[in-house]
């Protein structure tokens, strides 16, 4: 794929989803999206954001938000890529309490911003008046964290776990978690009136239009925007991003294929949000990366210098596969061999720590072929191309990222990405380059001492000679 042109994307189709309060009928030419069927609120969730003395004005500029962020995972996903391209023309339209705010040049411009960056596309918004206003939930008393509190957009993955685990050394400063997700709440602690951000306050449903699209670049702006309402309403205003080194910067060393770069997790898109999100609530929240100079592997030996063991770290999730996909005896397993994973055992592994190999369904990575690597009640029909795919380009994109000062054709890319964070960042542009160069020399040694603890065999270290039989 490749970036098209402003002027040749202006030229394709739009993608236009008129999103409507209840009963309400979509346009000629628009895509229906419906508040109660598409984008669904929960009554809890939305709990979860609201103390009792949040004015109602504040909550329906809250609540605007909220529909908005579900807006655009639905735009996101309904509207496949070019075969051929990658950008595409998107055009919202959404109900809101205060269409003149929404419609601004400071909000609206700054959301077109941040979006575009993000996600690769062109995205046009227009803003409408609400036929009904909603609300604050009344019932309970929440008591949000005080404004000196650090924001923690938390999940099941590694880095969250630890990163908070760090960050809750501070005993000066509390540790707010927000949750972008269910899975990692035992269910007996799903309640929202016990603290604040516990549950994510909407959910999507495609119906009749299925998701069609899987690069899921808009889940940044879902995560940013969950953590910076929340700082928000805490009165905060710092929000920890959790990601290392790799996982903040690696997307964009290096691009898989010809795609857009991904920006998700990466400190220019976050100065963005910061930008828009000062321009609809009139609040500066500020994202950093406490871990963005060190490998994942140096987070968890942090975690595990600090608290002298790594058992928390092994009860989290880094998979994004489904337990269709990687079910072993009805038990959900990790795959063991995409990206993400790949990334994880390398990290447990440079750290010193070991993990059940039971824990994925590759249990063996030095096997010599992928099919002997998995478990052996693991079904070989369900190793399709696509997955096979996936685990190859996780490895690849481990090893080119080791390899990227070794490799002429790389200079250029090191120096225009060091440029940009120094400018980010605020730092020099000489500490950004000599920090940039220590992590991905650090990932360089973790790399290759993991690959010989597989041995020359492995299907993992054929894949990086070139072999994939």
């Amino acid at each position: 794929m490749k970036m098209l042109s402003g002027q040749l994307l202006r030229q394709m189709p739009d993608h236009r989803v008129d999103v409507l309060e209840p009963g309400g009928k979509a346009a000629k030419g628009w895509i229906t999206c419906e508040i109660g069927t598409n984008l669904r609120f929960d009554a809890e969730g939305l709990h979860s954001y609201c103390s009792a003395s949040l004015k109602d004005e504040d909550f329906q500029r809250v609540y605007d938000a909220f529909l908005l962020g579900a807006a655009v995972q639905f735009c996101d996903h309904t509207k496949a890529r070019p075969a051929t391209a990658w950008g595409r023309n998107m055009v919202l339209r959404l109900p809101v309490h205060d269409r003149e705010h929404w419609n601004s040049p400071a909000v609206s411009d700054s959301l077109r911003d941040a979006l575009s960056f993000l996600t690769g596309d062109r995205w046009h918004f227009e803003f409408i008046d609400r036929k009904s206003a909603e609300q604050a939930p009344r019932q309970g008393s929440l008591l949000m964290p005080d404004a000196s509190s650090i924001v923690l957009p938390y999940s099941d993955g590694l880095d969250s776990r630890a990163v908070a685990g760090l960050a809750e050394l501070d005993r000066t400063r509390q540790v707010t978690r927000v949750r972008l997700g269910l899975s990692d709440l035992p269910r007996r602690r799903r309640r929202s009136d016990e603290k604040p951000f516990t549950q994510v306050p909407y959910s999507v449903r495609f119906s009749p239009k299925k998701a069609v699209e899987t690069s899921g670049r808009s889940r940044g702006f879902r995560f940013t925007l969950l953590s910076g309402i929340a700082a928000y309403l805490s009165n905060a205003h710092d929000v920890f991003m959790t990601e290392s080194g790799q996982g903040a910067l690696g997307p964009t060393l290096v691009p898989v294929g010809q795609a857009y770069e991904d920006y998700r997790n990466h400190p220019l898109f976050t100065k963005k949000m910061s930008v828009f999100l000062d321009a609809l609530f009139g609040h500066e929240v500020r994202y950093s990366f406490p871990r963005l100079w060190y490998t994942k592997g140096e987070t968890v030996a942090a975690y595990v210098a600090a608290y002298g063991s790594d058992a928390e770290l092994l009860e989290t999730h880094s998979c994004w596969q489904d337990s269709r996909r990687v079910s072993v005896s009805g038990r959900k397993r990790q795959c063991g061999v995409c990206a993400a994973c790949m990334l994880r055992r390398l990290s447990l592994y440079a750290a010193g720590s070991q993990e059940a190999p039971e824990n994925y369904v590759w249990e063996r990575l030095g096997a010599s072929r992928l099919e002997d690597g998995m478990a052996s009640d693991f079904p070989l029909s369900k190793v399709t191309k696509a997955m096979r795919e996936y685990a190859i380009a996780g490895t690849l994109h481990m090893d080119h990222l080791a390899a990227l000062r070794s490799s002429p054709l790389a200079t250029g890319v090191l120096d225009r990405q060091a440029s940009r964070l120094a400018e980010c960042l605020s730092i020099p542009k000489e500490q950004a380059v000599e920090k940039l160069g220590r992590l991905i020399d650090t990932h360089n040694s973790e790399w290759h001492r993991f690959l010989a603890s597989l041995g020359r065999q492995s299907f993992v270290h054929q894949w990086t000679a070139g072999v994939t039989r």
